[in-house]
């Protein structure tokens, strides 16, 4: 045996407790609880999941609701997943401080979602704006707080806790 943690099929699954940015802690650390994998749910389920989530700053894990739905949800609504799961796993990154990765993800989860109007009560042209706007203060050194930063992903796109135009 090679001493990997492995889940009941066999694969290898780090048995690690995490932090709310999905980062590794020390065995034994008192961690946050695991997204469960392979979830299937509704969008509207997806959305509320991963809001909690956001709202909780816990991007990385939000990310993971986004994953669940784009492997598992219509073949029309993978790019749309799969952009959110980027902007998640951005926000994460750049909540983390790696402001190369962070800005990268979050551009590219913006492009997935740029040319869309709405899904699923969602305003995806201004969570592209939210995420552009996020990337670019990321790249000039900005701190990032995930809970804090959390894009309003229903209704008006941006900060749920910010006090501007467009937020919500």
């Amino acid at each position: 045996m090679n001493g990997r943690d492995r889940d009941d099929e066999g694969r290898a699954r780090s048995a690690r407790p995490r932090d709310g940015l999905g980062r590794p802690l020390p065995y034994g650390a008192q961690g946050v609880e695991r997204q469960p994998e392979g979830v299937v749910r509704t969008p509207a389920a997806t959305v509320a999941e991963a809001q909690r989530l956001l709202d909780a700053g816990m991007p990385f894990h939000a990310h993971e609701v986004f994953e669940d739905a784009w492997k598992s949800g219509s073949r029309a609504d993978e790019a749309l997943w799969r952009g959110l799961a980027q902007l998640a796993v951005g926000l994460t990154h750049a909540a983390r401080g790696n402001a190369v990765g962070g800005a990268r993800l979050l551009r590219r989860g913006a492009a997935a979602l740029a040319g869309c109007g709405q899904a699923y009560g969602m305003d995806l042209a201004g969570l592209a704006r939210w995420a552009g706007e996020l990337a670019r203060r990321v790249e000039a050194g900005a701190p990032v707080d995930a809970g804090a930063e959390a894009p309003r992903l229903t209704g008006p796109a941006g900060p749920a806790g910010a006090d501007r135009p467009g937020t919500g």
